[in-house]
């Protein structure tokens, strides 16, 4: 009882220090204050401060001090790659980098978590499929998944209270998987870094006070890809991770796929996702990011519902969300106009 209170404090702690951080990162007289100027990729339209990821940073790091006496081998370097990671998209937030060094960067952070770190996945990728790859395979495919997942977190930042928000549900969602299965440290590091992103949501949410940047888009998508891989060994296995987190999966995976289909350069910033179309096709972006929160606590709530189940139940949730997706862009692209 007394645990379960303190780490109640220890979580609103957190959530209350990055809200802090993000009144003062919003300040005009803030030193560090860079200004996000609107573009073509844009929903916004005025300039906002884009200094936010420094704060759910902070928040990640008191959490550290907070819930973790002991620091392993493997958190040492997920630790590290993750400052890495957050260090070079800081820098591309003050001089925009070209996309090739940040790649570059990303790679290299995401060997060394799947290498030295432990990310990587064990046991069915799908229910019922056990895949028996060779070391290398496996890992270079984590590889791939990870930089896949900073960057579609990366892609889905632009929308006010769009990423913290679903940031809040996704870390939830596996910290409550993991306390089911009794995986303590997995289930604190998940609240954690929930309760970081609400501190940092409250002054995101329309209109927002500041954006998070790459400083934080980043990070969050390395840390989706690194606990989802891990939460396989005994928490959930990697469909379930992909299908709470499925509204950005399927959002930034489909756009990015139409988009080469027609030829178009993958780096230039762009309007073209799902919940960008649905803002510029007249919703308000409040409405939207309920849709879109809406969508993404169903998600996580049939995760939750599924990963205990026999395979054919597993496969008929994968089957049906596939179809609700499907549905949603099929009624979107014609409402618009779009092929």
């Amino acid at each position: 009882m007394l645990t379960g209170l303190l780490d109640t404090v220890r979580f609103l702690l957190i959530a209350s220090a990055v809200y802090g951080l993000t009144r003062i990162l919003a300040h005009p007289r803030n030193p560090w204050r860079i200004l996000d100027v609107p573009n073509e990729r844009s929903l916004h339209a005025t300039p906002v401060p884009r200094t936010g990821g420094l704060a759910i940073l902070a928040g990640l790091s008191l959490a550290l001090a907070l819930f973790v006496p002991r620091v392993s081998v493997h958190d040492a370097v997920i630790g590290l790659a993750v400052g890495a990671v957050a260090v070079i998209s800081w820098r591309d937030d003050r001089v925009s980098l070209s996309p090739a060094i940040r790649l570059m960067a990303q790679i290299m952070a995401a060997m060394a978590a799947v290498i030295w770190g432990g990310a990587h996945w064990a046991g069915p990728v799908l229910p019922g499929v056990a895949l028996t790859l060779p070391p290398a395979v496996r890992d270079a495919l984590s590889v791939f998944y990870l930089v896949w997942c900073m960057n579609l977190y990366n892609f889905m930042d632009g929308m006010d209270g769009l990423a913290g928000g679903m940031a809040v549900i996704g870390f939830g969602a596996l910290a409550l998987l993991a306390a089911r299965a009794g995986a303590a440290a997995f289930a604190m590091t998940g609240g954690a870094i929930s309760m970081a992103a609400l501190g940092f949501t409250v002054s995101n949410y329309p209109p927002a006070r500041l954006f998070m940047g790459d400083a934080g888009s980043v990070p969050l998508g390395f840390l989706v890809g690194v606990m989802t891989l891990t939460a396989t060994s005994d928490i959930a296995p990697l469909w379930a991770g992909i299908l709470i987190f499925a509204p950005f999966f399927a959002d930034a995976s489909v756009t990015l796929v139409r988009r080469l289909v027609r030829g178009e350069n993958p780096a230039r910033a762009h309007r073209q996702h799902y919940y960008q179309r649905l803002v510029l096709g007249g919703l308000s972006p409040k409405r939207v990011i309920w849709y879109e929160y809406a969508l993404m606590g169903s998600c996580a709530a049939s995760a939750w519902w599924a990963v205990d189940g026999p395979p054919r139940v597993q496969w008929a949730i994968i089957a049906a969300w596939t179809g609700i997706y499907a549905a949603l862009a099929t009624l979107i692209d014609r409402r618009q106009g779009r092929g």
